[in-house]
């Protein structure tokens, strides 16, 4: 009943829906669990919106790199090394800055019929700002595999497109395009994995969070500065990351079943079977 109210009161603290004030004290179990796992919304956010627009654009720029377009396919392999070879945590640190220094009042951006202005204060949230980094992180790291796998695809099953004379767009969408994401599908597994993780950063970059309400990690901080005990929240929020990347590797396998689902399952012989069973 204790732990009923706690889910009623605080399962949506951290989007700023339920009780305004943590638990001081006699906090139990049941509070670390609800509260983390509140929490853990946030993370879920960065990954799912991130990864999405990610996967998109990593895409596009895969493709604009592999036909070596000048100047547009420069810059971008000048962007993801970029974003490859600094640290996470320093492209956090220096997003805020740039951010903060932009006009409080906003920007005006012409759109000839009309002007719209856009609120650069919200770049300094973390819904938003923080967003745009990791959006931008994952871009560059999947870019890169989805390139690596498009430069691996066999010119053979291109010079067949061609022959066959389908069209450029009809080319990707039917051979390219699948080709490259059955072969990049398990890198792509594992980037999207290192995202999810890395959603812990925003904690400790300066990146406010809504409404002040944090992130799993922010209350599993909290916890072990109360309880002096870390060996609780701590242990609880890995439990959470855990489960949800175990959830993260299932929807990717099915996904990867479902671009193998022209190859020839393994064919079991049912006297072999019963052979052995007997053995």
């Amino acid at each position: 009943m204790i732990c009923e109210n706690t889910i009623q009161l605080y399962s949506l603290r951290s989007i700023g829906i339920g009780e305004k004030l943590l638990p001081k004290s006699d906090i139990t179990l049941c509070d670390q669990f609800v509260l983390i796992g509140s929490g853990i919304i946030w993370n879920i956010y960065f990954c799912i919106i991130a990864l999405s627009l990610g996967f998109i654009f990593a895409i596009s720029t895969a493709i604009i790199r592999n036909n070596k377009y000048p100047f547009i396919s420069k810059a971008i392999e000048i962007y993801v090394f970029v974003f490859r070879g600094s640290p996470l945590f320093i492209q956090f640190f220096c997003a805020y800055e740039l951010f903060v220094l932009l006009p409080k009042v906003g920007i005006d951006i012409n759109l000839i019929f009309t002007t719209v202005t856009f609120q650069t204060g919200w770049l300094t949230k973390a819904w938003l700002g923080a967003l745009l980094v990791l959006f931008l992180n994952t871009t560059a790291y999947s870019s890169e595999i989805f390139y690596g796998a498009l430069k691996s695809i066999p010119k053979q099953d291109i010079d067949a497109a061609n022959a066959f004379g389908l069209s450029n767009w009809r080319k990707y969408r039917k051979i390219i395009v699948p080709t490259m994401l059955r072969n990049s599908w398990a890198s792509y597994t594992n980037e999207a994995i290192f995202l999810f993780h890395a959603t812990t950063l925003v904690f400790f970059s300066s990146f406010p969070a809504w409404s002040q309400s944090g992130d799993a990690l922010y209350y599993a901080s909290y916890f072990a500065d109360k309880t002096f005990n870390p060996f609780i929240p701590y242990p609880i929020i890995a439990a959470y990351f855990i489960s949800i990347t175990l959830l993260i590797i299932l929807i990717f396998k099915i996904i990867n079943v479902y671009f193998n689902k022209h190859l020839p399952r393994e064919r079991k012989s049912s006297i072999r079977f019963l052979s052995n069973y007997i053995r």
